[in-house]
This record gives C-alpha cells, structure tokens and sequence, in this order.
C-alpha cells in the first residue's frame, strides 16, 4: 500500500467534500442557537479566516513535503517527544471516526428507521469504510469523483426547491448579535469546519503528484466546502427562523422536509440525507485511514491494513459510549470539542512551524534551488 498517489482534483474534491461532512446537517442549529439570524455573517467570518489556517497547514506541510503529519512530528520534535505528540493527535481522528458512527446510527434511527437499533447502522456503514480503507486511497479519491457531481446535482435542486419558502424577514435586523456571541458562532464554525483539515495532511503533500496545484486546490477545496455550509446556514434561517433552527437537531433536514412544489413534489428530504452520506462518508474515511495509518506510521509497521478491522472494532465500540444521547453530543461540540481540536489542529501545526524554522528544517527541493542559486552566483563572480 505503500506510494499510493492521487491527482490534484481528487485532492480538491476530497477537501470540499471533506469541509462539509457532517456539518451540513448540525451546524445550522448550532450557529442560531449562538448568533441567531446573523448565523451566516459568523460563517461567512469563519471561511475568511479559515484560509489563514489552510495556509498554515500548507507552509507546515511543505516543510516536509515527502512525509506524512505523523512522521513529520517525528522528524521536527525528536522521535521521542515526537512519538507522544503524534499518540495525541491520533486521538482526534479516531474519537472523530467513532462520533460520526454515532451520528450515522442516531439519524437513520431517529429520522427514517426509529425500530432499528443504532449499532447496526454504525456496523453496516464502518463496514464500507473498513472496506474503502483496505481498498487504498487511491480507490476512494476515484470514489470521491463519482460522489462530487452527484452532490453538486443534488444541492443545486435543494436549494431551488426551497428557495420559494425564503422570508427575508427572518434574517432581520441584520447584524443585531453581541460582538461576543458573533465572535462565538466564527469558533463554532471553524471547529468542525476547518480545524479538522489538519488531519489532510496525512495525504498532503505526501500523497499528491502535483503539489503546486494541490495547494490551490486546498484553498479551492475549503472554500467551496465554506460557502456550501455557509448557504446551508442562510437557508434555514431564511426558511426556518432563528428560533425555529436552533431547537432542530437536524435542522437542514427539517428546512428539507419543508420543500413543496404544487401537490406534487413533496417530502423529497431523502434529497439532504443522500448529500449528508456522501459528506460523512468522506469525512469519515478520512479520519479512520489516518488514525489507521498514522497508528502503523507511530509503530514502524510498514502495512497498515492488519490494523484495520481491530481500529474499526474501536471505533464502533466509541460509537456507542461516546454520547449517550444527542443532547450530550451538542453540549460536547459547543464546549469540549472546539478546546480539544484548537490544540491539535492549531497549537500543534504552529509548534512544528516554528521548530522547523529553528532548526532549519525546510523543502529538499527549496534546499537545492538555493544551492543551485548559489552556484550560479559564484560562476557570475568568479567569470
């Protein structure tokens, strides 16, 4: 599985997809509940700042171009200290795979199939992960081309189909939100917005053919994602109310089941729900292969795939202790986890950034464009 390459646009794709995961269906009522009718203005703050995390992590990854994050932890810390950093940041991604495992089982039970136990949602859907995961990520780069037109298709008639339920009013007095609650909603969003991008650079650079326009296609990627969820938001405060969406647990499923056309065209939500499984199957993939990999990386194993079907028996069994209840886990994602994730995914890039600054760790290629430069000046002197 080793030297496993994917293109540019695959990476692109998979960064949009992978921004939007399962935010598209939570975000919304948490951002109301915070900032009310302004809930957009914070996100539309949010994907703006947003890109001064992206060229964080993109600076960092370029320092080691040729490594994962996990193996470059190791080499800008020390193996030692590198090794204990790298087990802590292993731990988002994992945690990460097991919530979304929850989410899977309580929205198919709660929403479309409430006699069927959450477990056996989380076990069929990690089954296709575990399977995805061994298959390489490759084959899931080709996937997530398969699953990008289809959710651009789908989201361009959920947002025609609602737009006739839009009341301006809703939104209004625009920009009425404490400073303080605005500055809260940005956070909210950023953490399971962007944050969680960092754990991208377990493909980025590394994995990647062309790195130049890998990098633009991060910016693309996250904005694209930013502007997605940002609509989302709008959308079902405009439809919804800010009251309305911030009592909700799956409010851009509700603003769906709203969506009525005539006497015809109605109940059409299995719309959000098909475009919310392709987000968090992405999202979901990503983490468990990285938490996969950067496990085997941390242990010097040189095929990860025997790690597989033991991980995702954690991460199933996270599944089912992690929350005990929806109400938990909204209570964990607006307290806990924005503290938990700002130290991996923002404390964490910026101590290798400035360790690699100190101790001169940089790009082999940089290093030899200014060895060659170098040479050419002496040539110019010396003639």
């Amino acid at each position: 599985m080793e030297g496993e390459i994917i293109s540019a646009r695959q990476f692109t794709i998979i960064v949009f997809l992978f921004s939007i995961g399962t935010t598209i269906l939570i975000i919304p009522a948490t951002m109301a509940n915070a900032v009310k009718q302004d809930a957009w203005i914070s996100a539309i703050i949010g994907v703006i700042l947003s890109l001064l995390l992206v060229k964080l992590f993109i600076s960092l990854g370029n320092r080691t171009p040729n490594l994962t994050f996990i193996e470059a932890n190791e080499k800008i810390l020390g193996k030692f200290i590198g090794k204990l950093t790298s087990v802590g940041f292993i731990s988002l991604p994992l945690l990460s795979a097991g919530e979304l495992f929850f989410f899977i089982g309580t929205f198919m039970k709660t929403e479309i199939m409430p006699e069927t136990p959450k477990v056996a949602f989380a076990i069929l859907f990690s089954i296709i992960i575990l399977f995805a995961t061994y298959l390489g990520v490759e084959v899931f780069a080709r996937c997530a081309e398969i699953l990008f037109p289809l959710f651009l298709f789908l989201f361009v008639v959920f947002v025609i189909c609602i737009s006739p339920q839009i009341d301006v009013k809703n939104v209004q007095p625009i920009l009425d939100t404490p400073t303080k609650s605005l500055l809260v909603g940005i956070l909210y969003f950023m953490s399971t917005f962007s944050f969680p991008l960092v754990v991208l650079l377990m493909i980025f650079p590394s994995a990647i053919n062309e790195r130049k326009s890998a990098q633009k296609g991060f910016y693309i990627g996250s904005v694209a994602g930013g502007l997605v969820l940002t609509v989302i938001i709008a959308l079902s405060v405009l439809v919804l109310g800010a009251t309305n969406t911030s009592h909700q647990s799956y409010p851009s499923y509700a603003l769906a089941q709203n969506i009525s056309i005539g006497n015809f065209l109605q109940r059409i939500e299995v719309i959000m729900a098909f475009m919310w499984m392709f987000t968090i199957f992405v999202r979901s993939y990503v983490y468990f292969y990285a938490s996969v990999k950067g496990l085997a990386q941390i242990f010097n194993i040189k095929d990860h795939r025997p790690l597989i079907l033991p991980l995702g028996m954690i991460s199933i069994a996270f599944s089912q202790i992690i929350h005990p209840n929806i109400v938990h886990s909204i209570k964990y994602n607006e307290e806990t986890w924005p503290l938990f994730t700002l130290t991996l995914t923002i404390l964490l890039p910026l101590l290798l950034l400035f360790v690699a600054k100190l101790r001169k760790i940089q790009c082999a290629e940089k290093v030899r464009n200014i060895l060659s430069e170098r040479v050419v000046i002496e040539e110019k002197n010396n003639n």
